[in-house]
């Protein structure tokens, strides 16, 4: 009998992450054919991922173009996913998250009759604008696939109100946790992964590190503004650091340079590649971030989290106490991280090391039922 066929498709960094242990755990299953194939559209922030995950594409379809709208980045995938399909057959594809590129793979795949798997299924805000698209997205690929791994019971549940079947839902964690601790334990057995940090942790040594990021499509504009200023307020405090990996989406770079130039508390550096991601996070006091997945990767180090949003898909964080909703308005967003730093009780609350997200098994749970659907 020949092996079956997996095709794993993802396109961005958050994917990339969150799929790297998950290709590792199928690929440890005898009589299973894996390959991978990536759409690039984050080029750069995902190839930093492949490095130190040391995973080397199948197929690479390098569709980044600057400024691309979403339309056309759509229809580019479409075909090009279209074509990896009609080559490679799979009697698997598996899509992660809310991208385009998940959504289209899903789609791609449906219109080939190939079954779809989604990891981090069942995610959802309410709300179709925020996050946008990616809500929709998520919302798209929910009927086409028939095994949805959604990383907790809520997600499940939402799930369940979409009338999705009960037995193709599996609760089994998120994958980032896995790939948080598996990048943990290499920092800690090579701390050079890390070491260009080490700069930054000696030029803010004594002061409280808040580490800021910020790239959503719904805060470009007054949003990305009302961010930058309160940055800049909470900057003048002595005691505080800014550490901010710049996203390189213009809407966001000229924003910063704007309203915050030169500040000697504010360290405004390139994006992280992961390992020196994980090390900002252990060196921070806290986090304010509109990303999705930060809200997941913090708790699991014990940082309270700040969502710089109006609603979220993940509110296991907010219901456990980890993460709290501040929007984008200046000074609520002064408000609220002054209110951390300044008053302990309310700090230790939402610092207690409690994750929802996840025990680092989810990739195993996910390639048995993977395996098992054969």
């Amino acid at each position: 009998m020949t092996d079956r066929r997996i095709l794993i498709v993802f396109g961005t960094r958050p994917e990339a992450i969150k799929l790297f242990p998950v290709v590792a755990a199928l690929r440890a299953i005898p009589g299973l054919s894996v390959r991978t194939c990536v759409t690039a559209q984050h080029r750069g922030l995902l190839d930093q991922v492949l490095s130190i995950a040391g995973l080397v594409p199948d197929i690479d379809l390098d569709l980044m173009e600057p400024g691309q709208s979403l339309d056309r980045l759509t229809a580019r995938l479409l075909t090009g996913l279209g074509e990896v399909m009609d080559a490679e057959k799979p009697d698997r594809v598996i899509v992660q998250g809310d991208t385009a590129t998940a959504m289209v793979g899903a789609l791609t795949a449906y219109y080939r009759k190939i079954p779809v798997a989604h990891v981090e299924a069942g995610l959802r805000s309410g709300d179709i604008y925020h996050p946008w698209p990616e809500e929709v997205n998520r919302r798209i690929v929910a009927p086409i696939a028939d095994l949805h791994f959604a990383p907790t019971e809520t997600s499940a549940a939402a799930l369940r109100a979409e009338n999705i079947a009960p037995a193709s839902i599996h609760v089994t964690g998120n994958t980032v946790i896995d790939a948080l601790l598996w990048t943990q334990a290499r920092i800690a057995a090579d701390p050079s992964l890390a070491a260009a940090l080490d700069p930054l942790a000696a030029r803010f040594a004594g002061k409280r590190i808040v580490l800021v990021t910020t790239h959503r499509r719904e805060n470009f504009g007054d949003g990305m503004a009302n961010i930058a200023r309160a940055i800049a307020r909470i900057a003048q405090r002595d005691d505080v650091a800014i550490v901010f990996p710049v996203h390189p989406n213009p809407n966001v770079v000229a924003v910063m340079d704007d309203l915050l130039g030169d500040r000697p508390n504010i360290a405004r550096i390139e994006p992280l590649d992961y390992p020196q991601f994980i090390r900002a996070l252990d060196m921070a006091h806290l986090v304010l971030t509109d990303s999705g997945g930060v809200q997941e990767e913090a708790p699991a180090l014990g940082k309270p989290v700040l969502v710089m949003r109006e609603t979220t898909e993940r509110p296991e964080g907010v219901t456990a106490g980890t993460a709290k909703l501040v929007g984008t308005g200046e000074d609520r967003i002064v408000s609220e991280i002054f209110n951390l730093l300044d008053d302990k009780g309310a700090y230790s609350a939402m610092a207690r090391a409690h994750n929802p997200f996840g025990d680092g098994q989810a990739a195993a749970r996910i390639a048995g039922v993977v395996a098992d659907a054969f």
